[in-house]
């Protein structure tokens, strides 16, 4: 037999024990009653008392039977609760300094991207500053450049315009000087030194 089985005939045998003992009491009292006046009082009394003893021990039996498994159950319940408790507890607790972590974080983030940002202005100013100097310069090396290119562009006008000048200055001069006397003369002069050479 297993042990459910067993359970189930010690069960039976417990309350047909009972109900047997209940019986013999209560034929017990009704013979008393029969029997007399103060036995029917004390039999009744004794009956009472019997009756209350099986009754307590029936619901003993009964508690005894179903109140540890209810309070187990209900101690596991309460336990599996706590646990649950604690458990949401300390994710609550961790999740909390997780955001004062990064609460804090973000003001040092902050403080770090302001700083930052200053920073890349500041630079982003020089290097303005830098690329305006740069094409000033370039552009005051282009006017310089022009400039030195117009002047020499005027020099060599100039020249040209002073050597055209010293040309028709010449060539008046040489108008009002060469007569037809002194042309035959530098002819002649120019013939006798060619007359004066070695062939």
């Amino acid at each position: 037999m297993n042990r459910v089985a067993m359970k189930q005939n010690r069960r039976q045998d417990i309350i047909t024990s009972l109900l047997f003992l209940f019986f013999c009491v209560a034929c017990s009292v009704h013979a008393a009653e029969e029997g007399g006046g103060s036995s029917t009082e004390h039999a009744s009394e004794i009956f009472k008392w019997i009756n209350f003893a099986i009754v307590a021990a029936v619901l003993i039996w009964l508690f005894a039977k179903k109140w540890p498994a209810w309070f187990r159950g209900n101690a596991d319940k309460i336990s599996s609760a706590i646990t649950k408790a604690t458990a949401a507890k300390e994710e609550a607790e961790r999740q909390v300094r997780e955001a004062e972590a990064k609460l804090a974080n973000l003001k040092q983030e902050i403080a770090a991207l302001q700083a930052t940002a200053k920073r890349e202005a500041a630079e982003e100013g020089e290097h303005i500053r830098a690329l305006a100097q740069s094409d000033a310069k370039k552009v005051g090396i282009a006017a310089q450049a022009e400039i030195e290119a117009a002047e020499r562009a005027a020099r060599l006008e100039l020249k040209a315009l002073a050597a055209s000048l010293a040309v028709d200055g010449a060539e008046s001069l040489l108008a009002k000087q060469l007569t037809p006397a002194a042309q035959e003369s530098l002819v002649d002069t120019f013939v006798k030194s060619l007359e004066g050479r070695p062939n």
